[in-house]
């Protein structure tokens, strides 16, 4: 079997494992829907007043997605190595051709996938309930696809390095939910101390939350290298870091063969 056959095999079992579980698809497409109806249509945003929420609804247009974007690789990763150092199943994967790149690269396309249609569903609901003016840019396809890439690597390296799967969905929920509001999603810099920017920037969600606000967001105000729009940019950021995280996962996960 080809390369090709190999991880389109995997992807294949990995997508009928994904929705056998039926309470892993409910929550996946649940959780964001619900952070959007809370913020978006009942706390709603004030721009004139004083807050967490004093921008456009646009303006949180990359927070809502990174709730997928992040949460669902750094979880569903985690727990899938984790599951299958468990269970000894890298054994049985060394007794085939198929790689450790090539499983996280089958892995990530069922993750890409999932994280693609609960997109959609995160766009329409937020156009819908928040009435936000968006503007859809073919760029915001591939900041999604690479920052799955990405958050998929650290998935694997949490699953490799805890000591379950408990201990890895509890790893991703502590690494989450700071990255979540402290890289420029919901939570302006404006609005953390001056010492607080380097650590900001360290973050590989926060280039996806600015390039996604400077594709999407008319108004938006990123910084980027000087002379480069700034969607690219942080895309060409984002996706070195995808390169990185992506080869460190496949390291960390358990050699067998």
């Amino acid at each position: 079997m080809s390369r090709m056959g190999r991880v389109r095999a995997e992807t294949s079992a990995g997508w009928r494992s994904f929705v056998r579980r039926r309470t892993a698809v409910f929550f996946t497409f649940f959780f964001p829907v619900i952070l959007i109806v809370i913020f978006g249509a009942l706390i709603r945003t004030d721009p004139t007043g004083d807050g967490l929420f004093t921008e456009p609804a646009a303006y949180y247009v990359p927070g809502y997605l990174a709730v997928v974007v992040l949460f669902t690789p750094l979880s569903r990763m985690g727990s899938e190595v984790a599951r299958h150092r468990e269970g000894s199943r890298f054994e049985k994967l060394a007794t085939t051709p198929l790689t450790r790149p090539e499983w996280l690269l089958a892995q990530t396309a069922v993750n890409a996938a999932i994280i693609g249609l609960a997109s959609l569903l995160i766009l329409g609901l937020v156009i819908v309930l928040t009435g936000a003016q968006i503007v859809f840019s073919p760029l915001l396809v591939l900041y999604i696809l690479i920052g799955v890439v990405c958050f998929c690597g650290v998935g694997a390296m949490l699953g490799s390095y805890t000591d379950s799967q408990d201990g890895a969905v509890a790893a991703s929920n502590a690494i989450g939910l700071p990255l979540l509001f402290l890289s420029e999603t919901f939570i302006s810099l404006s609005q953390l101390p001056g010492w607080f920017e380097p650590l900001v920037n360290l973050s590989p969600l926060t280039y996806f939350a600015r390039g996604v606000r400077a594709a999407t967001y008319t108004d938006a105000t990123t910084s980027a290298v000087a002379g480069v729009d700034p969607a690219l940019a942080n895309l060409g950021i984002l996706a070195a870091l995808a390169v990185v995280t992506f080869a460190l996962g496949a390291r960390s996960i358990p050699r067998t063969d």
